[in-house]
């Protein structure tokens, strides 16, 4: 609930920015987060990240951009890191949502240690290179 509320409060502060150049203008690629992001175990310390991805605003033209964010993690033996990482979408014309997923491994050394992700924020969702979003989950 905060996430969708975070969602709509920055994209009621973006409506009211002006429009600046080409790509701000209407019917620019609006994509948001459709729920926070899901993180599956491959190994002991490999994941995917998966990003599912409401952009019924691309239905018409489809988009592309990329998301920004931060994973931090901790190591069997406690220690923590926080790395940022940025993965792309394209999303096809005719699509109402999608989904884009990021392979991460996370440790101090190749598979030394078991490793867990302690949470994922989305800092930014950006549409043709320019900034659309910015989003805070979990």
């Amino acid at each position: 609930m905060k996430t969708r509320l975070k969602m709509l409060s920055m994209a009621l502060a973006l409506a009211a920015l002006p429009a600046i150049g080409a790509n701000a203008a209407e019917g620019t690629c609006s994509v948001n987060l459709t729920q926070d992001p899901l993180v599956m175990r491959i190994g002991k310390d490999e994941f995917r990240i998966a990003f599912g991805l409401d952009a019924s605003s691309c239905k018409d033209g489809g988009c592309s951009g990329s998301i920004r964010y931060n994973t931090t993690w901790e190591t069997d033996d406690g220690v923590r890191s926080t790395e940022q990482k940025t993965v792309a979408f394209n999303i096809p014309d005719g699509a109402e949502r999608s989904l884009s997923v990021d392979r991460s491994y996370f440790d101090t050394a190749e598979a030394k240690h078991t490793t867990k992700v302690v949470g994922v924020d989305v800092s930014q969702i950006s549409c043709a290179g320019a900034p659309q979003t910015g989003l805070a989950s979990r």
